[in-house]
């Protein structure tokens, strides 16, 4: 079992290294990344559409990478835009990693990309795990899904930077309770912003944007608890190997 879970936190570590590097290759280019994280059906697809559409529409530039298991039936819909867009088959990978989205974006990204919207993997499980190099993480739910999401899937939302809740227009059919959401939401991510939207009617659309492009013109980006209490886990770990390895070094040294 130990065996099993230092190889994931192997897996995990090297990601992280990447996403690192690649963070800083876009910033050097001015490129920001929001990583999009969401269950399958929660409207996803249709908001970024929109969102999208209105980037063109102000002239910001943008580009959207979206992944699936297969068919390229998002990325149809997401080129209806009319901005560039690319499709990632994961065939069976359950989540993007860092490694992978550097290689799809080589060669293609356009130079003046400001804003590079990824569409992970419908999943609110393996992804949550894997940061890309993003400047932004936000997690997304529909009002069909339940007020509890947040507690079923404390890593997704509690790592992230902003949370949305789609298809409102749907609240009072299926008798969304919102302060309870947020009550949830707050319990694993303590003063992340939330923000209602639904692509049908319009309502919140630009929201997403807007909070993007503050991010892009170096604005504040809300820190989740659970990703400090990540790092330092992550750092104890380290030193941990550190320790153990030196000790290694030691004890080969002497016998």
């Amino acid at each position: 079992m130990c065996r099993v879970v230092d190889l994931q936190q192997a897996v995990l570590a090297k990601n992280d290294i990447r996403a690192h590097q690649l963070r800083a290759e876009l910033a050097a280019r001015g490129v920001i990344v929001v990583n999009l994280l969401s269950s399958p059906g929660s409207g996803k697809t249709a908001l970024l559409e929109q969102e999208l559409l209105l980037a063109r529409r102000r002239g910001v530039p943008v580009a959207a990478l979206t992944a699936d298991l297969a068919t390229e039936n998002d990325a149809v819909r997401l080129a209806r835009s009319g901005v560039p867009v690319k499709q990632v088959l994961t065939d069976g990978l359950c989540h993007l990693e860092a490694g992978m989205l550097g290689g799809h974006l080589d060669g293609w990204l356009p130079e003046d990309t400001r804003l590079l919207f990824v569409e992970n993997v419908g999943n609110l499980v393996c992804p949550a795990s894997y940061d890309l190099g993003e400047s932004l993480r936000v997690a997304l739910a529909s009002v069909t899904e339940g007020e509890d999401k947040p507690l079923k899937y404390p890593t997704a939302f509690g790592l992230a930077n902003l949370v949305l809740v789609t298809k409102t227009d749907l609240a009072d059919a299926v008798e969304f309770d919102e302060a309870a959401f947020r009550a949830h939401v707050e319990q694993v991510n303590p003063g992340v912003e939330v923000l209602l939207t639904s692509a049908k009617t319009g309502a919140g659309l630009g929201a997403l944007l807007d909070r993007a492009l503050a991010v892009a013109v170096g604005g504040p980006v809300h820190a989740p608890v659970m990703a400090q209490q990540h790092d330092h886990q992550q750092h104890d770990h380290d030193h941990h190997d550190g320790d153990h390895a030196e000790h290694h070094s030691l004890a080969h040294h002497h016998s």
